[in-house]
């Protein structure tokens, strides 16, 4: 009896002197010592034979549980000390691996984009997994905002819209789509685009809904083909669109169907302060 409580006794020193500071050590170690140096990703394809699903999901998993395990159970405070390199190389590989994944693109729209500002790596990954998950209307909803809302380059907000618009058939992708392809001073293709979905609409609030920013657009192209002349003819933008009116290239300001008022923007760009919404409706 004495001696199994002596190795009960030695067992529980051991774990004291060992195992805790062990413990502690490997929590505050940087990511890529926890996880172990990765081979490169064409090294690692081969190794994983045809395990490749599995080694995948294995390093999604590990990167979510370092990431879980660096977040402050309290108050939700990420720390400035989280390897973000190392995990972002690792859902690459993983990725690489197997382009199939939703949990990688979920991953690197959550962390890479709100909590590393890394937009562009982000939509890289995004559209990678576009040419693999064909039918997922996610990732070009989630690469497409991040292009209009923190990139603001709406030509390619415009086009990820579109598409999210046709995998899911979402009338509202399709309506931010025309709004983006206008604010990326393609107005008149943003017309032609929202006309061709007005007339597949099946639903008639939202045929009419389509033809009430149509209007908007086309009163916007006005106001835009009206400044190209007066750039022509005096060789710089007018500074108002009042000028536009003096000048006689409109016959009046058109009115914006949605209750705000036309304005030049200082990139000579054609705005309205309702901005193509009516006024309490979100603003798309």
């Amino acid at each position: 009896m004495k001696t199994k409580i002596s190795i009960l006794f030695v067992l529980i020193l051991l774990y004291s002197i060992i195992i805790i500071p062990f413990t502690h050590y490997m929590k505050e170690r940087p990511f890529v010592e926890k996880m172990g140096y990765l081979p490169a990703n064409d090294a690692l394809k081969f190794l994983s034979a045809d395990q490749k699903q599995a080694v995948g999901a294995s390093l999604i998993l590990k990167v979510l549980m370092y990431f879980g395990g660096q977040v402050s159970s309290k108050d939700i405070e990420v720390k400035a000390t989280i390897d973000y390199k190392a995990m972002s190389r690792t859902i690459h590989s993983a990725l690489h691996l197997d382009p199939y994944n939703l949990d990688g693109y979920y991953f690197a729209q959550a962390i890479l984009v709100w909590d590393v500002k890394q937009y562009q790596v982000a939509n890289t990954l995004l559209q990678y997994g576009m040419k693999y998950r064909t039918w997922d209307w996610y990732l070009p909803f989630f690469a497409g905002f991040n292009y209009a809302y923190f990139l603001h380059d709406y030509p390619n907000a415009a086009k990820m819209y579109m598409r999210a618009g046709e995998l899911s058939g979402e009338p509202l992708f399709k309506k931010l789509a025309g709004r983006y392809l206008q604010q990326g001073g393609q107005t008149a293709m943003a017309i032609a685009y929202l006309s061709t979905m007005e007339k597949g609409a099946r639903d008639k609030s939202i045929r009419e809904s389509f033809h009430l920013r149509i209007i908007a657009f086309k009163r916007a192209l006005l106001i835009e083909k009206a400044q190209g002349r007066f750039i022509a003819d005096h060789g710089q933008r007018p500074s108002a669109i009042q000028d536009l009116v003096l000048a006689g290239y409109l016959k009046e300001i058109p009115v914006d169907p949605y209750g705000g008022k036309f304005y030049l923007e200082p990139d000579g760009s054609v705005n309205t302060t309702s901005k193509f919404a009516f006024a309490g409706v979100m603003n798309h």
